[in-house]
């Protein structure tokens, strides 16, 4: 049996897709972009946009029964590497005690305004 869950995001629908698809107890967390601050306000401040990416993934994990304690593979997309270790103590402190393998890849991704993505694998406990 496969469960899609969607979000509601802007591009779920444009591009045909859903931010998590669960199957065989597997999570598979589509990569997630979050131009905004916890206030609404746009940024590009990619840390900012981190956390937001992160609390978008942390919806969908938990509509999974999942948490990021269950992450067991993330992978990082960003348009510039040198905006990478501003991130670091975010990614360190969501996944704590519980580090995912990891991956961080340099490309272009779906906007300009947006400068990290963040994709992740989990298992359902």
């Amino acid at each position: 049996m496969i469960r899609r869950i969607q979000s509601g995001g802007l591009f779920e629908d444009k591009i045909g897709y859903c931010r998590a698809v669960v199957v065989d107890g597997w999570v598979h967390v589509s990569g997630t972009v979050c131009g905004l601050d916890e206030n609404g306000t746009e940024t590009t401040d990619p840390a900012i946009q981190a956390q937001g990416a992160l609390r978008i993934i942390a919806k969908a994990l938990a509509d999974a029964g999942c948490t990021f304690a269950d992450v067991v593979r993330v992978t990082y997309m960003l348009p510039d590497r040198a905006e990478f270790e501003a991130c670091w103590p975010i990614l360190r402190d969501t996944f704590g005690a519980n580090p995912p393998a990891a991956t961080m890849i340099v490309c272009g991704l779906i906007a300009p305004q947006f400068r990290i993505e963040i994709e992740v694998t989990a298992r359902q406990p």
